[in-house]
């Protein structure tokens, strides 16, 4: 694959993410009200993506071998801690992320 090819993929991803981008500004400017349904979706998927986050990042730990899941459990515990601490997403997240990174790496 030479430059070239290269730079028209990324210039194809780019066009195609910008244009899902704006594709609901397009669809739902002006005078229309939004949808119901739409309405709806907005108000359910950030909890159900960050549901199947979870099952995903959880999808396999072994409670029967060593560690028997305790990083995941602990960073788990983290995060909920924090959230309902700070109430800061971003916090949560990496605060998690940053105490499993140190539990795998030094303590398991």
């Amino acid at each position: 694959m030479n430059n070239l090819h290269s730079a028209l993929i990324v210039a194809v991803v780019a066009l195609v993410t910008i244009g899902l981008r704006f594709l609901p500004f397009a669809i739902f400017s002006g005078s229309k009200p939004v949808p119901p349904f739409v309405a709806y979706l907005g108000k359910v998927l950030p909890y159900a993506i960050m549901g199947m986050l979870v099952v995903y990042c959880l999808r396999n730990v072994s409670i029967t071998a060593a560690p028997h899941g305790l990083p995941e459990l602990i960073s788990c515990a983290l995060v909920t801690a924090l959230h309902l601490w700070k109430r800061n997403t971003l916090i949560s997240i990496v605060g998690g992320t940053a105490c499993y990174m140190l539990l795998v790496q030094l303590a398991f």
